[in-house]
Parts: structure tokens; sequence; C-alpha cells
């Protein structure tokens, strides 16, 4: 398998460094990490971004709350489905979507590929449909709207690297897995898709800077952990499962990259170790500030 580390998003808070950690301006720069794997007949996306129709009419499917709260650029070009173009691909070889939670900025482009099979926990789609509480603009009844192809998972499952409830996917090879993760939402996960002799791990949500896996106490920028604490449903759990990530991603024989969706640096170091037989921990790739966040997709569109 080949996988693309793609930016399907991008969002520019007011506050600068106060969210990203590095942004030397008024605002800024949070990535929509997500993955397209290559399998041998067809394509898997992990999560969406936004996507053909939010750019179109972004304030009919984005709360306005969130879309002046998060300043979202939306382009074209940025949207999943123009990005399988540019490689060559047809929309229509994407067949399977792992979403690792429903949010606005996750499941903007589900609708670009209504006829793939779209894998997620089961509490998570019960939790998009209810929309209760206080948070309830996180989920967006326009992006979901007329999607059929639903494959849903319970908490259950087996123990994989010190997780305890893993599922092998509907129609997938065992090479992807959904990892619950809860926290950040009900049904929140990660996915874990094998490279070679190693794992990504695709956290999501469940951390947004890389300083709160790569030092020895947890380490965020203000405004970045404000927001974690806006939008877990149960923060506690949230700082759980985080926890179980910082010691995988500090254990130095570890052969399971960990990321998450928001971090514009992890995305510029992974997408530099494209193509490589095997992944590289960001542990042993020692990924600094100099990782050239600029050299992202998406960097060189947000406003200063």
């Amino acid at each position: 398998m080949r996988v693309h580390h793609l930016n399907c998003g991008l969002m520019c808070p007011p506050g600068g460094r106060l969210f990203d950690g590095f942004s030397r301006g008024a605002v800024g720069r949070l990535a929509c990490h997500c993955l397209l794997v290559e399998m041998d007949d067809s394509l898997v996306l992990v999560d969406t971004g936004f996507g053909l129709k939010d750019v179109e009419a972004p304030h009919r499917r984005i709360s306005t709350f969130f879309l002046y709260l998060d300043n979202i650029q939306l382009e074209e070009e940025m949207t999943a489905l123009r990005q399988v173009e540019a490689l060559g691909y047809r929309p229509r070889d994407v067949q399977h979507i792992v979403m690792t939670h429903l949010d606005f900025d996750h499941a903007g482009g589900l609708q670009d590929f209504p006829w793939a099979r779209i894998h997620v926990m089961e509490a998570e789609l019960e939790a998009a449909a209810r929309r209760s509480g206080p948070r309830e603009s996180r989920y967006s009844p326009e992006q979901l709207k007329g999607l059929r192809h639903w494959v849903t998972y319970g908490q259950d499952g087996a123990r994989w690297n010190g997780f305890r409830a893993v599922r092998a996917l509907e129609g997938l090879p065992p090479d992807i897995l959904l990892v619950s993760l809860p926290g950040h939402t009900e049904g929140h996960a990660g996915v874990a898709v094998q490279d070679g002799d190693g794992w990504l791990l695709h956290a999501a949500d469940s951390y947004f800077h890389r300083h709160e896996m790569d030092r020895p106490e947890r380490e965020c920028p203000l405004g970045a952990r404000a927001y974690q604490r806006l939008m877990a449903v149960d923060f506690d759990l949230h700082l759980e499962n985080q926890s179980r990530l910082r010691e995988l991603y500090r254990d130095p024989h570890s052969r399971i990259a960990v990321f998450c969706t928001h971090d514009l640096v992890e995305l510029a170091a992974l997408q530099g170790l494209e193509g490589r037989s095997r992944p590289v921990a960001p542990q042993a790739q020692r990924r600094r500030e100099e990782a050239a966040p600029s050299k992202a997709p998406g960097f060189s569109q947000a406003r200063q």
C-alpha cells in the first residue's frame, strides 16, 4: 500500500502562535490532515476535511460560530476529491472512507463520494443524529444528508498496542484498523494503517499540538488547549487516551508513527517521508519547529 498525506482544509483562528505554536502573525494555521491509501484495486480515504459543497455554500453547511471562530479558508483545490483527481485517479476509485469522527471539519467531503462505504463508530453516528447539548453545532446535518452506505462499529474490540478496543473493518484488509479513542466526541476514533513494517496511527483530535506528545509532560499552546476543553464531551477520558498516545509517541522502539489532524508541522514532516519503504516514528524523526510548515499544502493560503 502507498499512503498519501493530504491537507483537506485550512483554519486560521485569531491568536497566531497561541493556536499553532509557530505563527508570527495575527492568525494561526491549523491543517485538516487526511490520508489517501492506495489499495490494489481501489482507494481508501481516512477523513475528508472540507468538501466541494462547503466551498460553494459555507454558511448553509457550517455553523456561523465555527466559520468565524476558526476563520476557515475554503479552497476547491484543497478538497479530497480534487486532490484525488490531481493524483491521477477517478473519484469513483474511492470505495471506502474511514472516519475518525463526524465533526464539520472532518466530514465535509463525504457527499463528494456518495457511493463509498463510510466506516465509523456507532456511538459517533448516533451522536451526530441526536445533535444534543451545547456542542450540537459541531455536527452538520447538511454535510451528512443523503448518505446511506454507513458501516458502524461498537465499542468492543481486540487489544492492540495497549489500546483496548480495536476493530478490523468490513471489506478491508487487516492493514487498516479502527482504534476507539473517545473523549473528544462520544465515538471518536483513531485509524491505524500498516505501512511497510510499521504503522501510521492517525489520532485525529486526541491532541492538537505535537508538544502534547513529544515532551515529558503535556505542553500545548493556550488557544489549542482551550479549544480542546471546549469541544471535549469527556475531557478526563480525552486526557486518558492522550496519555497512552504520548507513551507510544515517546517510545524509542515504537514502529508506530502517531500524528493528529490539526498540527501543520506534523503534516509537513510526514509528507516529507512519503515514498519511504517504512514509516519513521515521529520521535525518531525528531521533528522540530524548523520542519518547514511553510511547505505544507495550504500554508501559503493563510491570511496574515
